[in-house]
């Protein structure tokens, strides 16, 4: 049985792994919801680090204490649900008053007047601030039940969201 998957660079994969970051922000929405396999590209990753603010180096270091390269790349390391995707604005929502306090945030894009989420919008913590690009004009993923696997399992990685065939032990 086949599961969606999404190639994330690292160090941004592993941040989801462990649950540090639980938006992923990217320049397209799906309409896809549903389970979602994440996977570490095989891409080195050191040098995407030392392009970063000093904050968000230390805070990766931090969550991640990771030496090298050793984030695990080329597999897939986790698996989640893909729940919602929002559209990152300035000033979301439709509370004026709660609206012009919020510099950044993101709106549903549910046009749905009876969907659960209509006119819902969410503000990204300092920490997925930190760990995701929250441009306005992107979307931000939202993930959960984020489940870590045991081993990496190595995988040639796609750009788009795409299907891998996930071991029967993964499934379950």
């Amino acid at each position: 049985m086949n599961m969606k998957a999404i190639t994330i660079w690292q160090p941004w994969g592993s941040a989801i792994a462990i649950e540090a970051k639980g938006y992923e922000t990217r320049g397209w929405a799906t309409s896809y919801r549903g389970p979602i396999a994440i996977h570490a590209a095989k891409r080195p990753y050191m040098n995407i680090i030392k392009t970063l603010p000093a904050d968000t180096q230390r805070l990766l270091q931090q969550l991640l204490n990771y030496e090298g390269e050793a984030l695990p790349t080329g597999a897939v390391i986790c698996t989640a649900e893909l729940v919602n995707v929002w559209h990152i604005v300035y000033n979301p929502g439709t509370d004026v008053d709660v609206a012009k306090n919020i510099p950044i945030g993101a709106e549903s894009l549910s046009k749905d007047k009876h969907a659960p989420d209509f006119h819902d919008y969410i503000v990204p913590t300092a920490q997925e601030m930190a760990l995701g690009d929250w441009t306005p004009g992107r979307y931000a993923w939202e993930l959960r039940n984020i489940k870590l696997l045991p081993e990496p399992i190595p995988a040639k990685g796609q750009q788009g969201l795409w299907n891998w065939e996930p071991p029967e032990e993964v499934l379950a």
